[in-house]
């Protein structure tokens, strides 16, 4: 089974800076990675280099090509949603599809009008006239209707409302997603993409702090909440965060012994926003 993504220490600097720091990463066909970091820490320059936009230095291959030297052939087989709108605000949405069907031989136009139906964007209307929401629709259209091996999306629901943020990840999961594709989504939105996700990545200052799938993190993460006067307890078991709850402090551990932590009382697996807070918090201590 061939890698869609495979990077091995890459790396890249401006100047005195580096903005990644020897990443290593596998993503099998099939699967939801997540990428997830503060600002600054690197998303946008690794995205970058996986689409071709910038070299780095390292080994990396997306789809078994090099993305700089075979970037045409490469884009044959990616499509990409970023987080700023990229279409001319003059043009009419059935320009858009005719657009589309002229240029890329594996855009399926009746596939994009079936889902447009389904929202309230209309094909006489506009760019300029779509709202953000709107418009993120109609590029999820565009993109869905292509029948891509890899989908990278960045930030794709940045500035929408709680309903469009829903019904974009309901259709992504419904109406393009299966084991033949593979998507990468980095967003700031962690709470929401949890249940969406197969593996995750946390990624701070160009260094991936956690590359992990989904199911691995119910073994390796634990919480505990603790009364003030239990706190004792735990001394020689330090947790990589605690933070105050009502009565005592809730501590996320990694790894440990969990049946000395059960003990104490009931553990859980902690959510993935908390386990990103703890990592990040780590990370900067």
């Amino acid at each position: 089974m061939q890698t869609v993504i495979k990077a091995r220490g890459l790396s890249k600097s401006y100047g005195s800076t580096r903005v990644l720091d020897g990443i290593d990463l596998d993503l099998m066909p099939g699967r939801i990675l997540g990428l997830i970091g503060p600002n600054g820490a690197g998303k946008t320059t690794l995205l970058k280099a996986i689409l071709g936009l910038a070299p780095a230095q390292g080994e990396l291959a997306v789809l078994g090509l090099n993305p700089h030297t075979q970037r045409t052939q490469m884009l044959q087989e990616i499509s990409f949603i970023a987080d700023t709108a990229i279409l001319p605000r003059w043009l009419k949405v059935k320009q858009a599809l005719e657009y589309m069907e002229g240029v890329h031989p594996r855009f399926d136009r009746a596939k994009a009008e079936v889902f447009l139906q389904r929202t309230e964007v209309k094909t006489n209307m506009l760019v300029r006239q779509l709202s953000k929401g709107m418009l993120t629709q109609l590029h999820l259209a565009l993109v869905m209707a292509i029948d891509s091996k890899l989908l990278i999306l960045d930030e794709p629901t940045l500035g929408l409302d709680i309903l469009y943020r829903k019904q974009f990840y309901n259709a992504l999961l419904d109406d393009y997603f299966d084991k033949d594709k593979t998507i990468l989504i980095t967003t700031h939105q962690v709470e929401e993409i949890e249940n969406l996700l197969t593996d995750v990545v946390f990624i701070r200052q160009g260094k991936l702090c956690l590359n992990s799938s989904m199911e691995e993190l119910q073994d390796r993460f634990v919480e505990l909440q603790l009364t003030d006067d239990q706190l004792a307890k735990v001394a020689g078991h330090t947790p990589i965060h605690s933070r105050p709850v009502l009565g005592g402090k809730a501590m996320i551990f990694e790894g440990g012994d969990r049946e000395f932590l059960r003990s104490l009382g009931p553990i859980k697996t902690p959510s993935l926003a908390d386990i990103f807070v703890a990592k990040m918090h780590g990370e900067k201590s």
